[in-house]
């Protein structure tokens, strides 16, 4: 991996973080009008599950690869989804984050592989303690991996109208930047299936 382009997408992004970056979950959508003698109800999340549109919008992609998830795997992309909308992001973005933890870990939260490993790549991305992604044991959390990557994210311009490959590979820097979107369909039909449950 280019170190300096790595350090300065983590620049851009300001991964100095101590916790809590994010504003809290997307907006709730319910009636809240007060029924006479009874309390207000309370807003409820939108329980919509996302539009095949919203989370592949360039259509269906070609020469895609998939694998079964364990409980883990399947755990770890509740958590990434989770951490989406706590940072306020939407479906397209957990697609991202899901299709690039495919390609990094196979959506296994990673810890040092030693000979194997590339540098001190850890976690669900394979970001790394030297390049500034935070500590081991902060990359080592699926909530706090994704909202660092979901962060970098956020600085790329214009990431929302990218292909799937362009928007993971400016955040990742990657050896082989073109692996990522053999994982879109997947990730799409992970979003797609978790992202209300």
């Amino acid at each position: 991996m280019n170190t300096m382009l790595r350090k300065s997408v983590l620049g851009i992004a300001g991964l100095a973080f101590t916790g809590g970056l994010f504003a809290g979950p997307v907006a709730a959508h319910a009636d809240t009008t007060p029924v006479a003698g009874k309390p207000a109800p309370v807003a409820a999340v939108r329980a919509d599950k996302p539009d095949m549109s919203k989370v592949l919008p360039h259509g269906t992609p070609s020469n895609q690869s998939t694998i079964e998830l364990n409980d883990e795997q399947t755990a770890n992309v509740k958590a990434i989804i989770a951490a989406t909308k706590k940072a306020g992001m939407d479906e397209r973005a957990a697609v991202v984050s899901i299709a690039t933890a495919l390609q990094e870990s196979k959506l296994e939260n990673l810890g040092h592989l030693g000979d194997r490993n590339d540098h001190d790549s850890q976690g669900l991305f394979q970001q790394r303690p030297s390049s500034g992604w935070g500590t081991v044991e902060q990359i080592t959390d699926p909530e706090y991996s994704t909202l660092a990557f979901l962060k970098a994210l956020k600085q790329v311009d214009g990431w929302q109208d990218m292909p799937l490959t362009e928007a993971a590979q400016t955040v990742q820097v990657s050896a082989y930047p073109d692996h990522y979107a053999q994982w879109e369909q997947q990730a799409a039909d992970l979003v797609i299936e978790h992202w209300t449950s």
